[in-house]
C-alpha cells in the first residue's frame, strides 16, 4: 500500500524524470495578490505567468500545492466531515507546461504514472473530454488505447457557450481552454453513474485528475483567439488519489487521516472512530496549522476571521464529544508526524502553532457554554429558522461565527435567516466583497505586460541615472502614447534607480527630467509584479513613449529609509534572541521617519525585555559590521541560513542580506553599507495588534537623536515642576505619590464617616409597607462604593427592608438597591433598580438582594425615587 508520503514523492520524482523543475508549495496566503483570500488551487502561484506578465526561468514545472477552500467564493466548510471527500485544506499534485509540451505528452505521462508507476487497472479508468476536442479524444482512443465507450464527451452544461465542466477559464476574459478529466470506477457495488449521466453525482465514479489545455484567449465579445504558446495546467487531489491507491472509498480512511482521527479520538475520549466530529477535527487541524505556519493568526476580520471560524468549529465538535477543556492544540504533534517530512516549515513552527491554537481555545472556552445555552433558548422558540438578529447576537456577544451557528442549526433540522444576519453584518459583507474582487491598483493590461521586459533596477548602486527609456505610459489605468503637463500618470521605464514599494519598504520619490520635461514622482509601485511604475504628475512639457529621461531619487528620503530598513533586520534578530525562535515577522513598514515591525509573540514584552532588545540592536550598530549581499539560488540561500520574510514572493534567484553574525535574511530592499551607518536605534512603543501578534515602533539615526533630545526636555520639565533636578526626579516623584495616597486614604475615611452619619439619619426616616421598612432617597457627594456600604449598613440596622439610594452629581446619578429579610422572594432588587433607572434614561440590574446602575440626574430622579414605595407595596401583596 502506498502511503501519502510515498505518493507525493513518486509524483515529484516521476516528473523530475520528465525534465520538470520541482517548485515548492506556495503559502496559503497568495504573495502580492489582493485578489484572492487564499491559495485555492495549484495554478495560483503561476497566475501571472498565464496572464503573460511574468516569465519563469523554466518551461516545465511540477509541485505539491497546499490549498484551502474555507472562505470567499470557494468555501467547502459546511460539508467537511459530512461527506467522503470534502476538506478545508487539501494538497494538489500538479504538472505544468508554459508553452512547451501540450496534449499528447500531458495525456501520455498521466496514463504512464497512473497505470505504470502506480499500477491502476486501466479497465477501471474512464476519461472525459470537451465535446469539440477531437484532438484529445483521438489521443486517448488511438494512442493510449482507451475504448471509445470509456471516453465521455461533455458539452456546454453550465448555461452558455464554453460553460462546461470540461472547459476551464481563469476569468470572463483571458486564458482558457478545454480539459480532460480522468475518473476512477470504484465498482458496481457503489451507487452512481459515469460523468455526464443523470446520476453522475453518486460515489461510484470519482474524478482523480484534471488536465487543462490553455490554448485560447477569450475576447470581450466571447470569441476565442488561439494563444501563441499553449500551456498545460493539471491538478490531482492527493487525498482522493491516496484513497484509490490504498483501496478505500473515502478520503478519511487513508493513512494520514486514520492517524489524525486516532489522535482526535484519544484527546476527546471517543471510542467510535467513525464519528463525524472526529473527521471534522482531523480535517481542521491541517487547515488551522498551515494557516498559522503561513502567517495567519485568529482575528475578527479577513483571513484571521476565517481561521477563527475553523478553529471554533473544531472546538465545538470536541465539545459535542464531551471534551470541554483545551485539546485541539494537542493534535499538532500528530500532524507533524504525518506531514512534517513534506513540509519542514511545519516542524520549524510547531511551537508557534501549538501556542496560537491553545490561546484561541482558552479564549473560546469562556464563551462556548454560555453561547450554547443562548442557542438552545433561541432554537426552542424558533419556528424552523434561527432569526438573523439572534444569529448576529451569537456572533457579536458570544463569538459564534455564523457558519458555526448554521452548522449547529442544521444538525437540529433548522435553518438560519441569513438575510437578517447579513443586514446586521454589513461591514463583514463589505470586507467579503472586497476580498473577492479580482484586480488591484497595480494591475496593468496583460497585452501590455506581454510586450515589455521586466524593469531593470539600478537603485542598489545608483540614485541618479540618465538615458532611461519610457517604455509605457498609463493614464487612468490605460496605456497611452503621451501625456501633457498637469496629467497624473504612471511612467514605466526600461531601467530605474527608483525603488518600488515592497517588503514593507516605501517606494522612492524624486523627479524624471529631460529638456524642459519634468515629471514629479510621488511614489514608485510594482505593476504586475515586475514593472516599476513611477506614479506622479507631469509638471511641464510633453512626455511620450520612447522618450529618454534623467531619473533622480530623493536621496535624503531614501537614505533615511535605508537606516530604518536595515534596523528592522537587526531588530528581528534581537527579538529572536530575547523572546525565542518562535518570533517571526508578520509585517513591517519601513518609512523615512520611522519603522514599524509586527511579530509573533503571545504576551506583552516586559520593560527588561524591551531594554535588552534595544541594547542588542545598538551593540550590532556599534560593531559596524559590513553589510554582506549575495545573489544565490533559493535552496543555496536556505542552506546559507537565510530566513524568508512573511508575505514575500521569491524567485529562483534570491538576494541574501547578512548583517553581522545574527541576521541573515532574504530581502530585496535597499540597505546600509555598514551597520554603523544606522547611528542609533531607539524603541518608541510595543503593543498587541491582534491575538498572538505584537507591534514595535522605533526610530533610527537623526530621528533617534531627536527622540532622545525630546525625552530629555520632558524629563527636565518634569523635574522643574517637582521642584528638583533630573538626578533626583525619582525620589521627588515617589514622595509625591506617597502624599497622594495618604490624601486619598484620608478622603475615603471622611466619605465613610459622612456616609455613616447619613445612614444613621436615614434609618429613622424609613416608611413601613406591609411589615417592611422602605427607604428611597438621594444623597449628595456620595459615590457608588459609599452607596453600597450605606445600603449594607441599613440592611443590618433595619432587618426587613427595601432600600434605594441615589448618589448624584455632575449630571449623572449612581443607583444602588438592596432587599433584606422578609422582603426577599417578593421584591427583587434587580427588577426594582431597572424600574427606577428606566425612568431616568438609565439602566441597571444585579442579584435579587443587591443591584446597581445609573442614569441622568434631573427632575425625573426625584419622581422615580418617590414611586418606590408604591412599587414595593404592589409587589408585597
Amino acid at each position: 500500500m502506498k502511503t501519502t508520503t510515498e505518493i507525493r514523492r513518486d509524483f515529484l520524482e516521476f516528473f523530475r524524470s520528465k525534465a520538470h523543475t520541482i517548485v515548492p508549495s506556495a503559502p496559503l496566503v497568495p504573495a502580492n495578490d489582493a485578489t484572492l483570500l487564499f491559495t485555492n488551487s495549484g495554478m495560483v502561484q503561476f497566475k501571472n505567468v498565464f496572464l503573460g506578465s511574468e516569465k519563469p526561468g523554466f518551461v516545465r514545472a511540477a509541485d505539491v500545492q497546499r490549498c484551502l477552500r474555507a472562505g470567499g467564493k470557494h468555501n467547502d466548510l459546511d460539508q467537511v466531515g459530512y461527506t467522503a471527500r470534502h476538506h478545508t485544506f487539501f494538497e494538489m499534485l500538479g504538472n505544468w507546461s508554459f508553452g512547451d509540451y501540450f496534449k499528447e505528452d500531458a495525456i501520455a505521462w498521466a496514463w504512464e504514472l497512473l497505470t505504470g508507476v502506480w499500477g491502476l487497472d486501466p479497465e477501471r479508468l474512464l476519461v472525459t473530454v470537451y465535446h469539440t476536442d477531437d484532438e484529445a479524444f483521438g489521443i486517448w482512443n488511438r494512442k493510449i488505447g482507451v475504448p471509445a465507450e470509456r471516453i465521455v464527451r461533455i458539452g456546454d452544461n453550465k448555461g452558455g457557450p464554453y460553460a462546461s465542466d470540461n472547459f476551464w477559464q481563469m476569468a470572463d476574459t483571458g486564458p482558457c481552454g478545454p480539459c480532460t478529466e480522468i475518473f476512477y470506477d470504484h465498482g458496481a457495488h457503489i451507487a452512481g453513474g459515469p460523468p455526464g449521466s443523470p446520476d453522475e453525482d453518486g460515489d461510484r465514479f470519482i474524478e482523480i485528475w484534471n488536465l487543462v489545455f490553455m490554448q485560447f484567449d477569450r475576447q470581450p465579445d466571447g470569441s476565442l483567439a488561439p494563444l501563441p504558446a499553449p500551456c498545460v495546467d493539471t491538478g490531482m487531489g492527493l487525498e482522493r488519489l491516496a484513497a484509490v491507491l490504498q483501496g478505500v472509498h473515502g478520503n478519511y480512511d487513508i493513512d494520514l487521516f486514520r492517524h489524525l482521527i486516532a489522535a482526535a479520538a484519544e484527546f476527546t475520549g471517543t471510542a467510535d472512530l467513525d464519528n463525524k466530529s472526529l473527521r471534522v477535527i482531523a480535517d481542521h487541524i491541517r487547515a488551522c496549522s498551515f494557516l498559522i505556519v503561513d502567517g495567519v493568526l485568529p482575528s475578527n476580520e479577513g483571513r484571521g476571521y476565517v481561521l477563527r471560524r475553523i478553529i471554533r468549529r473544531a472546538l465545538r465538535h470536541g465539545w459535542m464529544l464531551g471534551q470541554k477543556g483545551p485539546f485541539f492544540h494537542r493534535m499538532v504533534p500528530a500532524l507533524v508526524h504525518v506531514m512534517g517530512e513534506a513540509y519542514p516549515e511545519l516542524v520549524a513552527q510547531q511551537e508557534l502553532v501549538e501556542r496560537a491554537l491553545r490561546s484561541e481555545e482558552e479564549r473560546f472556552a469562556q464563551t462556548l457554554d454560555s453561547g450554547m445555552r443562548i442557542f438552545d433558548e433561541v432554537a426552542e422558540r424558533s419556528q424552523g429558522s434561527i432569526p438573523g438578529a439572534d444569529a448576529f447576537r451569537l456572533y457579536d456577544t458570544y463569538g459564534f461565527p455564523v457558519d458555526l451557528t448554521a452548522d449547529i442549526a442544521r444538525e437540529r433540522g433548522l435553518t438560519v435567516d441569513m438575510a437578517g444576519f447579513d443586514a446586521a453584518m454589513d461591514e463583514q459583507k463589505r470586507m467579503a466583497r472586497e476580498a473577492g474582487k479580482f484586480g488591484n491598483a497595480t494591475t496593468m493590461p496583460a497585452e501590455l505586460a506581454a510586450q515589455l521586459s521586466p524593469t531593470q533596477f539600478l537603485g542598489y548602486d545608483k540614485l541618479m541615472e540618465g538615458g532611461l527609456e519610457v517604455v509605457a505610459l498609463l493614464k487612468d489605468g490605460r496605456p497611452v502614447d503621451q501625456i501633457a503637463a498637469g496629467d497624473e500618470a504612471v511612467v514605466i521605464l526600461d531601467r530605474t534607480p527608483f525603488y518600488a514599494e515592497s517588503g514593507g519598504q516605501v517606494g522612492d520619490t524624486g523627479e524624471l527630467d529631460e529638456a524642459g520635461t519634468r515629471f514629479v514622482v510621488d511614489n514608485t509601485l510594482k505593476f504586475a509584479g515586475q514593472f516599476h511604475g513611477h506614479v506622479g504628475t507631469l509638471k511641464s512639457g510633453v512626455l511620450k513613449r520612447g522618450d529618454h529621461l534623467l531619473g533622480a531619487v530623493d536621496t535624503v528620503r531614501r537614505n533615511a529609509t535605508v537606516l530604518n530598513h536595515s534596523a528592522t533586520h537587526l531588530l528581528h534578530s534581537a527579538l529572536r534572541q530575547v523572546l525565542g525562535t518562535h518570533v517571526t515577522q508578520k509585517g513591517s513598514l519601513v518609512a523615512p521617519d520611522r519603522l514599524r515591525f509586527d511579530f509573533s509573540h503571545f504576551q506583552p514584552m516586559t520593560d527588561a525585555e524591551m531594554a535588552e532588545v534595544e541594547r542588542l540592536v545598538n551593540v550590532e550598530i556599534r560593531a559596524n559590521h559590513a553589510a554582506e549581499v549575495r545573489q544565490m539560488g533559493m535552496q543555496e540561500a536556505m542552506d546559507f541560513g537565510a530566513m524568508a520574510l512573511f508575505g514575500e514572493k521569491y524567485g529562483d534567484e534570491v538576494r541574501v542580506l547578512r548583517l553581522g553574525a545574527g541576521s541573515t535574511e532574504l530581502c530585496g530592499g535597499t540597505h546600509v553599507s555598514r551597520t554603523g551607518d544606522i547611528g542609533l536605534f531607539k524603541l518608541l512603543s510595543e503593543g498587541g495588534i491582534q491575538a498572538g501578534v505584537r507591534r514595535i515602533e522605533a526610530v533610527t539615526g537623526q530621528g533617534a537623536l531627536a527622540q532622545v533630545a525630546a525625552n530629555e526636555r520632558l524629563l527636565d520639565e518634569a523635574a522643574r515642576l517637582l521642584g528638583g533636578t533630573s538626578a533626583d526626579i525619582g525620589d521627588k516623584l515617589r514622595g509625591l505619590l506617597e502624599r497622594q495616597k495618604r490624601t486619598e486614604r484620608e478622603l475615603e475615611s471622611l466619605k465613610a464617616k459622612a456616609a455613616s452619619g447619613a445612614t444613621a439619619d436615614l434609618a429613622g426616616s424609613a416608611i413601613e409597607v406591609r411589615g417592611v421598612r422602605v427607604i428611597a432617597t438621594r444623597l449628595e457627594g456620595i459615590d457608588a462604593k459609599a452607596l453600597r456600604d450605606a445600603v449594607d449598613r441599613l440592611k443590618q440596622q433595619l432587618g426587613d427592608a427595601v432600600i434605594v439610594l441615589a448618589g448624584a452629581g455632575e449630571g449623572r446619578a449612581a443607583l444602588v438597591a438592596g432587599v433584606n429579610g422578609s422582603a426577599s422572594g417578593k421584591v427583587n432588587a434587580g427588577e426594582l433598580l431597572a424600574h427606577v433607572a428606566g425612568q431616568i434614561n438609565g439602566k441597571g440590574g444585579g442579584r435579587a438582594d443587591m443591584a446597581q446602575g445609573g442614569g441622568e440626574d434631573g427632575a425625573a430622579l426625584s419622581a422615580a425615587l418617590s414611586g418606590v414605595v408604591g412599587w414595593v407595596e404592589q409587589h408585597m401583596t
